[in-house]
């Protein structure tokens, strides 16, 4: 089972993959059809530049004359060098000549019969009314030669070129999306090399807290019981008040750490919670606190929202977002939401308070991350809240997000409902 981390980069990885896929594919396509249609446009227009009404079409390849003087006929003959290429030879050209009143000349349609001579007469007679000079209708590309003694509208049928380009990204796909799948597995057995050694580091990281937390837990607590009894005897004096009072903070450190252990690292129980209720309590819990500060918690919440998880660890993530809207929050009211969207409870807590940027505003949930750090350890806390609601969340199948809206913090809690 691959870990969030791995995912992600395999993710990036192919994102990046295809989009490089994307732009190549989209760069081949746009200078093939690009070349091809210039190439195509450069061949009609020489062709009807030497169309001569009535004359065999074997003639006018070869630079026929038309009925506009020595100048045009020399011109034609200049251009003859393109009547030899392989490509202009093989192209199927049509052509539909008017007279000025409108009548038809001549009607070219080529010796294959894949237009009739009614419908490409209609076409071009069609095209002569638009008054465009050029461009594409079907599968067929048009030039509008308006001379002084006729209208001629030829045609290159471009069946062929457009099967062409279809064919060419027909097997860019197959062959991109084959490289695509084999570069898959690729980073997938790179991505295992390379993260490997990450999760094996912070593995050990969160052991070595989990260990030393225990390990402190024991000698702390000797500490605090020798510290009373010493009071007890001596009575109170400035150095025993110093040592109560540290201890007090390493053992609530300590608590701190083994929470956030247990939030990373122990099993989670899946047995129904209602969520609605633990939040509600949560709420009713806290209201004292925030009362002593001249704060108010309002509430809306949703009744009958229940998820899969420990109750003990989502009234302890509850509790974090509350304690931290009532300690940072510089108005009076903090607002507490609660909604069911679709599949997804959606917890809010959000409190006044001053703009955070947003390089801070990442960085929130890191361990003993404050953003004041003048006030560390204010009151008993180092930093670890939001990171055991950002672990206790994640552990239910959730996440946890900061935002800053209209000079409120805002922080949201996305977890599954349980079905």
């Amino acid at each position: 089972m691959f870990s969030r981390s791995r995912i992600k980069i395999i993710l990036s990885i192919m994102l990046s993959l295809v989009l490089l896929f994307a732009v190549t594919l989209s760069v081949i396509l746009f200078a093939s059809y690009r070349e091809i249609r210039q190439k195509d446009g450069e061949m009609l227009r020489h062709y009807a530049e030497v169309y001569v009404p009535g004359e065999p079409a074997g003639e006018q390849e070869a630079g026929g004359t038309k009925p506009d003087g020595e100048s045009g006929r020399r011109q034609r003959q200049k251009n003859r060098p393109m009547d030899e290429r392989p490509d202009y030879r093989l192209s199927t050209f049509y052509a539909v000549a008017f007279s000025g009143d409108g009548s038809v000349l001549a009607a070219d349609v080529g010796d294959k019969g894949v237009y009739e001579e009614e419908e490409l007469t209609a076409l071009a007679r069609e095209l002569v009314d638009g008054g465009k000079e050029s461009g594409r209708t079907g599968n067929l590309s048009y030039v509008v030669d308006r001379r002084s003694d006729c209208t001629l509208v030829a045609f290159l049928d471009t069946t062929v070129t457009e099967g062409s380009l279809g064919m060419l990204l027909r097997n860019v796909l197959i062959v991109g999306g084959a490289a695509i799948v084999a570069l898959f597995f690729i980073a997938l057995f790179l991505s295992k090399k390379i993260i490997r050694p990450l999760e094996e580091n912070d593995l050990r990281q969160k052991q070595f807290v989990s260990d030393a937390s225990h390990e402190l837990k024991t000698p702390a607590a000797v500490i605090g019981v020798n510290a009373e009894m010493l009071a007890r005897e001596l009575g109170e004096n400035e150095w025993l008040a110093n040592i109560r009072y540290e201890n007090e903070r390493m053992t609530d450190l300590v608590k701190q750490l083994l929470d956030l252990s247990r939030a990373e690292n122990a099993e989670l129980p899946a047995e129904p919670v209602d969520f609605t209720r633990t939040v509600t309590g949560e709420i009713l819990a806290l209201e004292s606190l925030a009362f002593d500060q001249g704060k108010k918690i309002r509430s809306d919440v949703e009744d009958g929202i229940r998820v899969a998880g420990s109750p003990t660890q989502l009234t302890q993530l509850i509790s974090v977002l509350l304690d931290n809207a009532i300690r940072h929050s510089t108005g009076r009211e903090i607002d507490v939401s609660l909604k069911k969207q679709g599949h997804t409870a959606i917890l809010c807590v959000s409190n006044e308070g001053g703009e955070i940027p947003r390089e801070k505003l990442e960085h929130l949930f890191d361990r003993f991350y404050r953003i004041d750090q003048a006030r560390n350890s204010e009151g008993q806390h180092y930093g670890l809240g939001l990171s055991i609601a950002k672990a206790v969340a994640e552990r239910h199948g959730g996440r946890i997000e900061a935002s800053c809206r209209n000079g409120r913090v805002i922080f949201t809690v996305s977890l599954p409902v349980k079905k």
